[in-house]
């Protein structure tokens, strides 16, 4: 069964309480109302954490910020006011563990570890831009924390260059592949990476982050053997914010996590029978030999005598033999099925 990741990322807009609320959407329970079944919902959440010191340049984070979007006059502004501090992580975290849910922290610096004085996230995430960072990834591999790279912006060679030096403390990794195009064009997407990832990588569990708008490609994404899904969650898609517009909200993570968890339950095993809850169908739809005219009783049934009718709870005419030149115990009207207690 896939793990599906939540990610909040900034879109608490620089909320604990938001960041709580979105928690509480994930935990929701996912019912599928047309078979009655409850299904399993996401597996964690996530947040990110940067260190404002390490983000920019200076003139980057001093220029003008003029956008719908903007919390602040400036970028650094901006960036600031969507910060939450270590401790408010750690509420976060707490608040996800008492759900039952996994917390991942994706983190953009090394002096961010400091937050894992307070707590151990189940998981870090490298984000996309940081996967040639690798200061950054060798202080978060020492740590022994499971890792999961996301590949956005990267080749094969910018990966490799990154296992390497997880590999060194440990083995523990998961890549997600991904394109940083906000939102994803459909043809960019290139979801046959996933199969070609897990070739080149079996080892590792491989997965999907998706930036694209609906639920279309992750749910394809489980169908092609992502063991790891990330899609970005929101309260409402109409709130301020780079990331909402192309979030999922309340109704799209229900929809995405009923089809996901359906998929799963549809993948089945590798044969061909014939299920049980097929029953009623074969035998209300399924054919049978039955008489093609009326026959008396003790004639002959020959090959002209019959043709195929519905039920299908009488002789196939695979096993035909088992009525032709047999005799009938009845009379038999036209277009009823010959069954084997009919003849002699």
């Amino acid at each position: 069964m896939a793990y599906i990741i939540g990610e909040i990322g900034q879109n608490h807009n620089g909320s604990v309480d938001i960041a709580k609320l979105i928690v509480d959407v994930v935990t929701r329970q996912v019912d599928d109302k047309l078979f009655g079944t409850v299904l399993k919902g996401m597996d964690a959440v996530k947040l990110t954490k940067r260190d404002l010191d390490y983000e920019l340049s200076a003139s980057q984070m001093s220029r003008p910020y003029d956008s719908p979007n903007s919390f602040g006059k400036t970028y650094g502004e901006h960036r600031a006011f969507l910060e939450l501090d270590d401790h408010q992580h750690l509420d976060v975290y707490n608040y996800a563990k008492e759900k039952g849910l996994d917390f991942v922290e994706t983190l953009c610096a090394p002096s961010c570890l400091k937050m894992l004085n307070l707590f151990t996230p189940d998981k870090l995430k490298v984000a996309s831009r940081d996967l040639t960072n690798l200061p950054l990834i060798e202080a978060m591999a020492e740590t022994k924390i499971p890792i999961i790279l996301s590949t956005g912006m990267a080749g094969e060679k910018e990966l490799n260059d990154a296992l390497n030096v997880i590999e060194k403390h440990h083995n523990d990794i998961t890549i997600l592949h991904c394109v940083s195009q906000y939102p994803t064009e459909y043809k960019n997407v290139n979801l046959k990476t996933i199969t070609y990832l897990k070739r080149m990588y079996p080892n590792y569990k491989i997965g999907y982050s998706d930036h694209t708008i609906g639920i279309a490609t992750p749910i394809a994404a489980v169908a092609m053997g992502a063991e790891v899904i990330e899609k970005h969650i929101t309260l409402d898609r109409q709130m301020k914010g780079t990331d909402q517009a192309g979030s999922l909200s309340v109704d799209g993570i229900y929809r995405m996590m009923r089809d996901i968890r359906n998929l799963e339950n549809s993948f089945g095993e590798e044969l061909m029978k014939i299920e049980d809850s097929v029953d009623s169908a074969r035998h209300k739809l399924e054919r049978s030999i039955a008489s093609n005219k009326d026959l008396n009783k003790g004639a002959v049934l020959r090959e002209e005598d019959i043709h195929l009718l519905s039920p299908g709870d009488g002789v196939k005419w695979i096993d035909k033999s088992l009525i032709i030149g047999k005799k009938l115990k009845n009379d038999l009207p036209k277009d009823e099925i010959i069954y084997l207690n009919n003849i002699e």
